[in-house]
């Protein structure tokens, strides 16, 4: 730099650095006119560490600081080659001491990002980690000059993040590419990566200060709109932090939070009816291949029929009538030109579907790990008492059920443990959201296979059905129930033929005190094993822990409330009627227990507790 423009830079009065600023972009604009990159380079360096680098000469700071931006607009879109020098001095000015020059430090940063556009995204994580700190600044211009920058990063991030890649990535790759077909050159990529910021924001996801947190959700809000990117994917690495932001005293962080939650879920509905309707579609098309495949050869194979029979006749040993040749050959056109047009229209039908296949749905390819998100909803279950945490988290795997139940079955001891004292909670939300989910978990264990002896099942039920006869014709006070067990069989079997839609079998099972004395354990009982072999062959089937489900169900007959003791017997009650096997095997546990419960206060949890256990020993 000139001396005169060196000197202007290091003056304590800001007119007089702008000033020099000013000078700079000039001799820049000039020496790039030249194609002097050499003496641009060395000016950038001398910025860099002669000026902005000065950590104890605010002065100086400060004008490298306006100088750095000076060039970044005298270059323009040759600001490109320069960054990976321009940046970084910036970025470590946004911690400085001095409030001044973090204001300025913005300021600059500001400048350069509108001249470079996209090519700052190669700099994302270091420019949101900086904003990210300044969001919760004391010092109001250095927050409002923040505020300014984080608007016109998330400009550029809505506009280039999904599709930008950087000038500079293809120049490096063209001599390696050359042998490669357009196709594999074009797959480059974007200067905004996804995976690489993830884990930044699984690091940041954790502060306390509200500011920092109202600034993160702003940005998640931001990505996840973005189509391209798909931020749900990543959604498990940074759950967690959202749902304790749910329990901020601050207003606008609550409301922001549950927006963008919201927002989640209805994604992940959107995209677990795409990936069914696709795989719906997949089988009918299969379905109508299979019977177009076999009507077409059931057209081939009867025109051969035909010329088989009258093949022997040729010397009329037979005594049969032999049809005339032009019969013959007449038959013979017409099948083939019927088999003609039958394939036509084939052709015409795997055409249509193939383009309807081959159209591409926003979220088909979208991988959800629905696992990891249930083990996070169950833990904030068990750890957290703030009310709107565990309705949201009751919401969520509510909303599970629809989509994937089959995951849901492994955490069911756990979420049992957590789910029945819930049904007694003295928020109304809490409970009414607790009752949902227990009928759903309820509804899809009874509609599960048995998972008894399925070698056996047909002598096990025919022994049953032999041995509940004689019972109920003995027992008068069991006749009551007859035809409102005949009643629930049908009842069940109609909700049988309606799964996997489990919400439709949620109103069946109410584990209420008041009228489940009777009815909830007779619900249960007829659970024949023919109708639910379809649905074994077609869901992958998951094993219930039965021994960690009744240890879990057992801890809850020492619950205050009597809700959800006798919420605990009717899980158990259904559980044996089920497979009493396998709660057979594990009773040494349970039964002293039960016997203990037959001293409770409660006179609908002594009804339910005679009622197993008369069951164990029936079965016994």
């Amino acid at each position: 730099m000139d001396t005169s423009v060196s000197k202007a830079l290091q003056d304590k009065l800001y007119d007089r650095r702008k000033a020099g600023a000013l000078d700079l972009e000039s001799i820049i604009r000039n020496a790039l006119a030249d194609g002097n990159h050499d003496k641009i380079g060395k000016i950038v360096h001398q910025l860099c560490h002669d000026y902005a680098y000065a950590v104890h000469q605010p002065h100086a700071r400060n004008g490298g600081l306006i100088g750095l931006a000076a060039a970044a607009i005298a270059l323009g879109s040759e600001v490109a080659r320069y960054l990976k020098e321009i940046v970084p001095p910036v970025l470590a000015c946004f911690s400085d001491q001095d409030a001044r020059v973090r204001y300025y430090a913005c300021e600059s940063m500001y400048n350069i990002a509108k001249v470079a556009k996209g090519e700052v995204l190669l700099y994302f994580n270091d420019v949101f980690d900086a904003l990210c700190k300044l969001a919760a600044d004391t010092e109001l211009s250095v927050k409002n000059g923040a505020e300014l920058l984080d608007r016109l990063v998330k400009d550029i991030v809505s506009e280039s993040a999904a599709t930008y890649a950087s000038i500079l990535v293809p120049e490096a790759a063209i001599g390696d590419d050359e042998g490669e077909t357009p196709d594999q050159s074009v797959e480059v990529s974007t200067a905004f990566s996804l995976p690489r910021f993830i884990p930044l924001l699984q690091e940041r996801i954790h502060v306390l200060n509200p500011f920092t947190r109202t600034f993160l959700v702003s940005w998640i809000t931001l990505l996840d709109s973005i189509p391209d990117l798909e931020l749900v994917a990543f959604l498990p690495n940074f759950l967690g932090g959202l749902l304790k932001f749910l329990s901020d005293p601050n207003q606008d962080v609550h409301t922001t939070t549950k927006v963008a939650l919201d927002r989640f879920l209805t994604e992940i509905k959107k995209i677990a009816a795409v990936k069914k309707g696709i795989a719906d579609s997949r089988r009918s098309r299969e379905e109508k291949d299979r019977k177009a495949s076999g009507s077409s050869e059931a057209a081939v194979m009867s025109p051969e029929s035909e010329h088989v029979e009258p093949e022997p006749v040729e010397g009329e040993e037979q005594g049969l009538p032999v049809p005339p040749t032009a019969a013959n050959d007449e038959f013979e056109t017409k099948a083939e030109d019927g088999d003609s047009t039958l394939n036509i229209s084939q052709d015409g039908d795997d055409n249509d579907e193939n383009d309807v296949e081959d159209e591409w749905i926003p979220g088909q390819d979208v991988q959800i790990d629905y696992q990891r998100i249930l083990e996070i909803l169950v833990t904030f279950l068990s750890e957290s008492r703030e009310e709107e945490i565990q309705v949201t988290a009751l919401k969520w795997i509510e909303t599970f059920f629809d989509i994937c139940p089959e995951d849901i079955l492994v955490f069911t001891p756990r979420l049992l443990a957590q789910l029945l004292p819930a049904l007694s909670h003295d928020v109304d939300l809490v409970k009414q959201a607790a009752i949902r989910v227990n009928q759903a978990l309820m509804a899809y264990i009874m509609s599960l296979p048995e998972d008894g002896a399925k070698a056996g099942s047909q002598t096990d039920t025919a022994q049953g059905a032999t041995q509940t006869q004689p019972t109920q014709a003995s027992a008068p006070s069991s006749t009551s129930f007859v035809p409102t067990i005949k009643a629930l069989q049908t009842n069940g079997e109609a909700r049988r033929e309606s799964t996997p839609n489990v919400r439709s079998a949620r109103r069946v099972v109410s584990p209420e005190p008041a009228e489940t004395q009777a009815r909830t354990p007779q619900a249960m009982t007829p659970e024949p094993q023919t109708e639910q072999k379809p649905l074994s062959e077609n869901v992958p089937h998951t094993e219930l822990d039965y021994e960690a489900a009744v240890n879990a169900l057992t801890l809850q007959f020492l619950h205050e409330h009597e809700a959800t003791r006798v919420a605990a017997l009717a899980w158990l009650i259904m559980l044996h009627r089920k497979s009493p096997r396998r709660i057979l095997a594990i009773q040494d546990a349970t039964l002293p227990a039960l016997l203990k419960t037959l001293s409770d206060p409660a006179e609908s949890v002594v009804t339910r507790d005679l009622l197993l256990l008369s069951q164990i020993s029936k079965s016994s």
